[in-house]
């Protein structure tokens, strides 16, 4: 079988690389970077993050997109057929995990259409940073609004799916992932141009040692494992719609560049303007829809940018949730003999009823909790702490021990690697990866 029997293919290498670091890149390079290296020392954090991207997360990547060609279905399917029958349930397991993501996340995803469609009205441009905390407190606490943007977000991801891989997916992500850097350049020159917003550089770049210490080493380990969608079956589900003629390790390492650079780029864009108003860099989740909207109200222009920063952060919340989206419907099309648009259909609509309580657990059910959580947050925990770490786990031991010839096999279909090369790469995705990933869900479980 040439191409996944569901949508056909990439219809370009380039196609592959920029859908897949869009799905890897998502809200975590301009929502959660800044206020994860912001909470974390900065550099001290951005050094770990890199290192640990470049080594463990590459490993996982080669080994999803590998067996996705090799195996040239979804997870479940791809996984059931090079590794064995087995092995498919740990594919099953990151898909569903994806589709709670998708859920919860589409609430997130609606905050951010929310703060855009404000930004092009004018509205919320307040300096007081309480007051932008009652609005965004007021906004998600109204069950019926809140909600209605999470419909919307939903339905614009649908829209772009439904279309499939060359046409869908790779079109947007082609014209998407092109703009969002573009505008991310435009507000990061804006913010180092700032008087002192070079402190916020500085505070990215120039490591302070005295602030490193464990929890800073552990918090770049799990947003490098997590900002990089591993374990949720984006990445098998993608790399089975890959030419069986694309080098597989430099578009690997393409799609790690272009995280890393997303993320960077992402604390750049936001720490220059934090520090040129002598704001808190550690404001936590907040400082992007409570800190940025006062950020932009002080700067000249800051209408502009605030439609530009809020378009930043759709965009990117699309990347993400496209990827979702087809790895759910993909997986109910090869198991469940769904058509393509009824798989759609049927994860949009279950998607919205999962999200329908993620979105009340701010407002009438808030005090609806168990283990002390509400249940966005209940959700956010399990797929992070479980669902994901659970998945990627079976993956690596399946691709370093199992399938391993079926890996060296797409590895060199372009191009001989030197043993060494291959040696380092199985050490790392069958012993390194393991013990990362057991690290990680241990140390937040």
């Amino acid at each position: 079988m040439s191409q996944n029997m569901t949508t056909g293919g990439w219809g370009s290498r380039l196609g592959f690389i920029l859908a897949s670091a869009g799905s890897a890149v998502g809200l975590g390079a301009i929502w959660k970077f800044p206020y994860m290296a912001g909470t974390n020392g900065g550099a001290v954090f951005m050094l770990p993050f890199i290192f640990f991207t470049l080594t463990i997360g590459v490993s996982l990547l080669i080994a999803e997109f590998a067996m996705g060609r090799a195996g040239r279905q979804g997870a479940v399917g791809s996984l059931n057929r090079v590794a064995g029958k087995p092995w498919g349930i740990f594919g099953g397991i990151g898909v569903f995990t994806v589709f709670l993501i998708l859920s919860f996340y589409s609430a997130v995803g609606g905050w951010c259409l929310k703060y855009l469609w404000d930004a092009v009205l004018g509205n919320g441009l307040i300096t007081d940073t309480a007051k932008l905390g009652e609005y965004f407190g007021g906004f998600v606490s109204n069950a019926f609004d809140s909600y209605g943007y999470l419909l919307l977000f939903l339905a614009v991801t649908a829209y772009v799916v439904m279309n499939g891989i060359e046409k869908g997916i790779e079109k947007v992500a082609k014209i998407l992932m092109p703009a969002l850097f573009i505008l991310m350049l435009i507000l990061i020159v804006r913010g180092v141009t700032l008087p002192g917003g070079w402190k916020g550089v500085e505070f990215l770049f120039t490591p302070r040692w005295e602030d490193f210490n464990g929890s800073a080493l552990f918090n770049a380990m799990g947003f490098c494992f997590f900002s990089l969608s591993l374990g949720a079956g984006t990445m098998i589900t993608y790399g089975s719609y890959l030419n069986p003629k694309a080098d597989l390790p430099s578009s690997v390492g393409w799609v790690a560049f272009l995280a890393i650079m997303a993320a960077i780029l992402g604390g750049l864009m936001v720490m220059p303007a934090v520090f040129a108003f002598n704001l808190d860099p550690a404001a936590g989740p907040g400082l992007t829809f409570v800190t940025m909207p006062a950020v932009f109200a002080q700067m000249p222009f800051g209408h502009g940018f605030a439609i530009a920063f809020y378009a930043c952060l759709t965009v990117a919340a699309l990347t993400s949730s496209v990827s979702m989206l087809e790895a759910c419907a993909t997986l109910l099309v090869q198991e469940c003999r769904l058509t393509r648009r009824t798989a759609i259909l049927a994860t949009l609509a279950g998607c919205a009823l999962v999200g329908f309580a993620a979105n009340m657990s701010f407002g009438p059910w808030a005090d609806v909790k168990f283990f002390g959580k509400n249940i966005f947050d209940l959700l956010d925990y399990v797929t992070s702490n479980v669902g994901m770490p659970l998945s990627s786990f079976g993956i690596a031991i399946a691709a370093a021990w199992i399938a391993w010839p079926a890996m060296q096999r797409e590895l060199q279909t372009t191009r001989m690697l030197p043993p060494s090369v291959l040696t380092t790469i199985r050490i790392l995705t069958g012993f390194c990866a393991p013990l990362f990933v057991a690290v990680v869900a241990l140390g937040s479980l």
